[in-house]
């Protein structure tokens, strides 16, 4: 069976249409329910409770103390009874006749479906230009902190579907609108399929989008960033990239104070700076990792960072010898590859974390 779950919140000039399309679409082809939740002010809930008498395939469940598209969805997939489970808007902008394409992707092996309006033969055309705009900067925002949600096209969008073993035993804790990246971030898969499709106008009713939910998209991709731990391993070994300047820059001072040689006070302080580093990544950055022994550790993480300083040196050398870039601008860009050459040794060889397999994305139709 197909469950396709409706989110709704005063829709009550589209919620028929899109139940007849969708039984007009589906009903010779595959079994199958639709799940409204609804969060309705307005007449929405006697429409779904006067289809849900007529036509078995469809059920309602109407929320008088709880709003949010997200925890909406989560709810209908608690109610829901299929394999395979769809999420899409009442609103006709995802057109229900994808939802035959969807079905053959799961059955052909993928465990999340997305229809792209990014992918070649899609279009985002139903978007007036300050969505386009919004909703760019939503994509880019959490390809930019979520390392899962990277390779997908377009990950912000509300048309899906997935196996349901792709979020058993998965605690989603949504924040407003963007469900798929909830489960990108947290669910279990290693195959996404990414189909084209056209978005469309908006049959009738009025937009959801508001300050409120971009605030909300902010926080969600804030919290699910600290709450993996492969997102949130690269700003911490910046965090204390930044705890060893300063350690660096505190002990070179009082040493110079205490009239020890200025080479030798640089030379100290820098393998203090090493050592705090080493151990703060070790129980902080990386302490969900233990491989190697601790001596063992120690010395990988100086040997790639002496690396790292020859690095630092020859991208500052080259900038500001060879091309005349401003000696403080040169000196930021090698220590912007330095960071980047520190941190990937480290994940890949200091600390050799085991993060998850990598997910095999595939685009287009399977034909």
């Amino acid at each position: 069976m197909l469950s396709i779950v409706i989110p709704t919140y005063n829709e009550l000039e589209n919620v028929e249409l899109v139940a007849q399309v969708i039984g007009n679409t589906l009903s010779q082809k595959t079994a199958y329910e639709i799940v409204f939740v609804d969060d309705s002010r307005d007449d929405t809930p006697n429409i779904l409770s006067s289809l849900a008498a007529r036509d078995p395939h469809i059920r309602f469940v109407h929320r008088d103390h709880e709003r949010g598209l997200g925890t909406a969805v989560v709810q209908g997939f608690r109610i829901a009874r299929g394999d395979y489970v769809a999420v899409m808007d009442a609103d006709m902008q995802h057109p229900p006749e994808m939802l035959l394409a969807m079905l053959d992707e799961l059955n052909a092996g993928a465990e999340i479906v997305i229809p792209s309006r990014f992918v070649p033969g899609g279009d985002d055309g139903g978007l007036k230009p300050h969505r386009k705009l919004v909703s760019a900067v939503a994509r880019y925002m959490g390809k930019a902190l979520l390392k899962r949600v990277r390779r997908i096209n377009d990950p912000t969008g509300g048309f899906f579907a997935f196996r349901r073993n792709v979020i058993e035993g998965v605690e989603l804790k949504p924040i407003g609108w963007k469900i798929l990246i909830e489960i990108l971030v947290r669910g279990n898969y290693s195959r996404v399929t990414e189909i084209p499709y056209r978005f469309q106008p908006r049959n009738a009713g009025v937009s959801k989008m508001s300050l409120a939910e971009q605030w909300n998209y902010i926080r969600h991709l804030l919290r699910l960033a600290s709450e993996s731990p492969q997102d949130r391993r690269f700003f911490l070994f910046a965090a204390v990239g930044v705890s060893g300047v300063f350690m660096n820059m505190v002990c070179y001072d009082l040493m110079v104070r205490l009239h020890v040689e200025v080479a030798v006070a640089s030379v100290i302080a820098s393998l203090i700076a090493l050592a705090s580093n080493f151990t703060l990544n070790d129980r902080v950055t990386w302490s969900d990792v233990r491989g190697s022994g601790w001596l063992v550790r120690a010395w990988k993480y100086f040997a790639t960072s002496l690396v790292g300083i020859g690095i630092n040196v020859g991208v500052l050398s080259l900038l500001f010898y060879k091309f005349s870039v401003h000696y403080l601008i040169a000196n930021l860009m090698g220590i912007i590859v330095a960071t980047f050459w520190n941190y990937a040794l480290s994940r890949l060889w200091t600390w050799r974390s085991k993060e998850n397999a990598r997910v095999q994305i595939v685009r287009g139709f399977n034909r």
